[in-house]
């Protein structure tokens, strides 16, 4: 029922962007983030349903290369790229809320053995001490 999608985008696109999914009959809400906000912006949508999807446009401490290490998927026809989950994880912890530490969790039970310890660590660093210090709890426990 909800999702996230970290996404690039300057203000112009984001308005338009917002413009044709109203004009797909969603319900939108585009907010800004302030000077200490982590999000520049953020355009939720919402279908009839009440399924969400969160829009975060862009994400401050966000290393360039995490879009190198995305991992393609083929779904109805197209692609999909998601994050990897050493960039998923150092980005959960940042965020650090309940439901992030859960998420962040499960991807690190859901295969150990598959994670770059070294590369986690070094991206959760970079969102500051308090992400590579959750991110040590984590791993510890």
């Amino acid at each position: 029922m909800d999702a996230d999608v970290l996404l690039y985008i300057d203000t112009q696109e984001a308005n338009n962007l917002e413009g044709v999914f109203k004009a797909a009959v969603f319900r939108t809400e585009l907010t800004r983030g302030d000077f200490e906000d982590p999000i520049p912006g953020l355009l939720k949508v919402i279908d009839s349903f009440g399924n969400r999807v969160d829009l975060l446009l862009g994400l401050r401490g966000l290393e360039p290369q995490a879009f190198s290490r995305v991992l393609e998927v083929p779904f109805q026809g197209s692609t999909l790229r998601f994050i990897g989950r050493e960039d998923f994880i150092a980005m959960k912890v940042f965020a650090g809320g309940p439901v992030d530490i859960v998420d962040a969790t499960r991807a690190i039970s859901a295969g150990r053995d598959s994670l770059d310890f070294d590369l986690m660590r070094r991206l959760a660093k970079r969102y500051g001490r308090d992400a590579a210090e959750s991110l040590e709890r984590l791993l510890a426990g």
